[in-house]
């Protein structure tokens, strides 16, 4: 069988498997009514479908480093890829709502796993000088996947049956799986730490335990017993944890790494960034059909020109990054995001669809200014024995920033109340979310493009002026 390039194999599964678990975060939301009714629970009981997904991500995604140092990035990707490809057979097929709840958290693990690896595959196999291009590919489907959920979502579950919201992946997963079997070269395993038992219960409780508070919290509220309780162990969990894995000889999550300065610094963008703009994919989608009537389908068609607006946006700074470096393109991009999302604070009952149509495509526009750069040289200086561990950590840091920057926004929405037609209490939740983006603009003041010289251009390289 002839050997196909690996910089072409690996994009080509890493975009398949992880379009499918991101794109999972999303679009079982638009299916959740329909599920509810099919099995005759409340919707909120409902929620536990997503909140399973959640929990089992936040326990799986620190173990993912270790897992692949111990038995070959291949083995693991695809392992998990196949775990997550059943588990969705699985779903589509459960006749009862705790059946679908525990495939779910099968599914969980798997994805759980598929990012961070599939991440890890893709550092390994382009040096730091061709990854503005290969991280141009993996930001795409880290946009697009969760920007089309909704509308995928909405087209299943009102043109099938909420079914096919899990069964779609099967075909997808299976070609992915297959091609990966045949034409991934298998890499030299690294020689694998000790289990790190500590380190694993204490990070999957907590972030679990975390998860679920920043869940459950803006819903029900802060106040009810249950949620307080697992915020608490939560945070005490991880404050162990960060105390533990520092001083453990070989940790499950290296947070030594964040010694490293660009690590460190681009790391922080990547939370804050997170927090704002995935914490406007569920902010405005909620708006429009809690205050302007959409359904979810015009509502999903409404926020989606968000993904057009990045894909453009990074097929041009993929070619200016080696030239400029990050820090020129991150800090208008977080500055527009600021402006834009303030602008959407301004949106009335009345304000045309277009124009929201054309605020998501700005929004998207300066998003794609920050993903590629942050992302490239955040990884700049990571040694090549480091990169799955690296990759486990900065991939938590941004599902949490995410997490966090729904529950801080949906917070703001139930504090501010339904007053106005509920405008005020979304407009409250839009100027926080700029203020996220401009905190974010803040933290890349400090970033040094000089950190980066390696994801650059020899020649051209920019000299550190900050």
């Amino acid at each position: 069988m002839p050997q196909l390039s690996q910089k072409i194999v690996v994009p080509v599964v890493y975009i398949a498997a992880v379009f499918m678990s991101i794109l999972d975060g999303t679009v079982v939301n638009v299916a959740l009514p329909a599920i509810a009714r099919r099995f005759d629970v409340q919707p909120e009981q409902g929620h536990a479908v997503v909140i399973g997904y959640l929990l089992s991500l936040a326990v799986f995604m620190p173990a993912s480093g270790w897992l692949a140092e111990r038995y070959g990035v291949k083995r693991v990707f695809l392992t998990a890829l196949a775990l997550f490809v059943a588990a969705s057979g699985l779903c589509g097929l459960a006749q009862s709502l705790p059946e679908l709840v525990l495939f779910r958290v099968v599914q969980g693990a798997g994805g759980g796993l598929l990012v961070p690896v599939g991440m890890t595959m893709v550092l390994r196999t382009f040096p730091p000088i061709e990854r503005p291009r290969a991280t141009r590919l993996m930001n795409l489907v880290t946009i697009i996947a969760p920007a089309s959920g909704p509308v995928l979502g909405g087209l299943l579950t009102v043109r099938l049956s909420w079914r096919y919201v899990f069964l779609v992946n099967i075909p997808i997963g299976v070609l992915a799986f297959l091609f990966g079997v045949l034409f991934l070269v298998r890499t030299a395993d690294t020689a694998p730490r000790r289990f790190d038992v500590r380190g694993f219960l204490l990070s999957g409780f907590g972030f679990a335990a975390a998860m679920y508070a920043l869940s459950e919290g803006p819903d029900r509220g802060w106040t009810e017993p249950d949620v307080i309780v697992s915020g608490l162990l939560g945070v005490g969990l991880l404050v162990t944890m960060v105390r533990v894995e520092l001083r453990a000889e070989a940790p499950l999550l290296n947070l030594r790494l964040l010694h490293n300065r660009p690590f460190r610094t681009h790391g922080g963008v990547t939370v804050l960034n997170s927090a704002a703009f995935l914490g406007l994919l569920y902010l405005m989608p909620l708006f429009l059909q809690t205050v302007r009537g959409f359904d979810p389908l015009e509502s999903g068609l409404t926020t989606f020109p968000e993904a057009l607006g990045v894909v453009l946006c990074m097929q041009f700074v993929a070619r200016i990054y080696p030239r400029v470096g990050p820090r020129r393109l991150q800090l208008p991009g977080l500055l527009g995001l600021a402006v834009v999302v303030g602008c959407m604070g301004l949106i009335g009952v009345d304000t045309p669809r277009w124009q929201i149509i054309v605020l998501m495509f700005l929004a998207g526009v300066s998003v794609g200014f920050v993903f590629l750069p942050t992302q490239t040289a955040a990884f700049a200086t990571i040694r090549g024995e480091e990169l799955g561990q690296a990759s486990a950590l900065y991939n938590v840091g941004r599902q949490l920033g995410a997490a966090g920057g729904v529950a801080g926004l949906s917070t703001v929405v139930a504090a501010f109340g339904s007053g106005g037609d509920g405008l005020i209490a979304y407009r409250a939740a839009f100027f926080t979310a700029a203020a996220l983006a401009l905190l974010a603009a803040a933290v890349a003041i400090t970033t040094r493009d000089a950190d980066a010289a390696p994801t650059m251009k020899p020649r051209e390289r920019v000299a550190d002026r900050g």
